[in-house]
């Protein structure tokens, strides 16, 4: 299997879904977020959760992850050039965060495509960031500089605590989906996810809710004022033609919220 996968990100065989972000305070789609797949030649489609331990384990991540970065810029460029320029957010691995290589690499995969550092955002784990925090800033940091957006994932099921995140160069905090799902039915989930949003807007930073699986929750959270919600209610992860496709419909009925 590692030298399948070794193979299968060499060969092209990764491909991407893209979930879209909603912007509660306008209605509209204008970031998505991309989900790596393997097209396995004899398995069919994988989801992550079957390889992607595996291409730890294996010293794959770096590769992968790079593989991912391009193509999703890649794709963004496309729908760029078709008349919608979409943040992509791509999930970072442990090993591009202690890479000191890493944001020359992005830099030079946005000017191939031919696309603003705004356009990329870079999402990682509050428990990567612990492996190796002093190098993990310093990759981040120029990351910022440049103009890439940094997002802590999963943000309130790790390591969270105002120390470390007064010293990280973020843009975005993205609150785990086990307080978005229960807020609506319990008054501590929704207290949670009340003081983390006005944490969030007090450092200037975006807050995006995922796991948004039902009206209910969007409402409230577009009445708290969250920034941005993402979840199956909106949509499931989508090939990149039904995205689009998904998106005109969108455009031509009145948005969710």
């Amino acid at each position: 299997m590692v030298e399948q996968l070794r193979a299968g990100i060499a060969e092209g065989q990764l491909v991407l879904h893209y979930q879209p972000k909603l912007a509660l305070a306008t209605g509209e789609v204008d970031g998505v977020e991309a989900l790596v797949r393997w097209q396995h030649p004899t398995r069919g489609l994988l989801f992550p959760d079957a390889f992607i331990d595996l291409a730890e384990s294996a010293g794959l991540m770096s590769r992968l992850t790079s593989a991912v970065v391009d193509m999703a810029l890649a794709q963004c460029r496309r729908w760029a050039d078709d008349g919608g320029l979409l943040t992509v957010s791509v999930n970072v691995s442990p090993s591009n965060l202690v890479d000191e290589e890493f944001p020359d690499e992005v830099a030079t995969v946005l000017r191939r495509h031919d696309l603003p550092p705004t356009a990329l955002v870079l999402e990682v784990t509050e428990s990567i960031l612990m492996e190796d925090r002093e190098r993990a800033v310093r990759v981040l940091s120029r990351l910022r500089d440049a103009g890439v957006g940094v997002s802590i994932d999963d943000y309130g099921t790790g390591y969270s605590n105002l120390a470390y995140l007064a010293a990280l160069p973020v843009t975005e905090l993205k609150l785990d989906r086990v307080f978005i799902g229960a807020m609506t039915g319990s008054s501590r989930a929704a207290s949670i996810v009340t003081s983390t949003l006005q944490l969030a807007h007090a450092l200037d930073l975006t807050l995006v809710a995922e796991g948004a699986e039902d009206q209910e929750t969007v409402d409230a959270l577009a009445g708290l004022g969250c920034d941005l919600v993402q979840g199956y209610h909106l949509s499931r992860p989508l090939p990149a033609d039904q995205l689009w496709a998904w998106l005109a419909q969108r455009a031509a009925r009145t948005p969710i919220s």
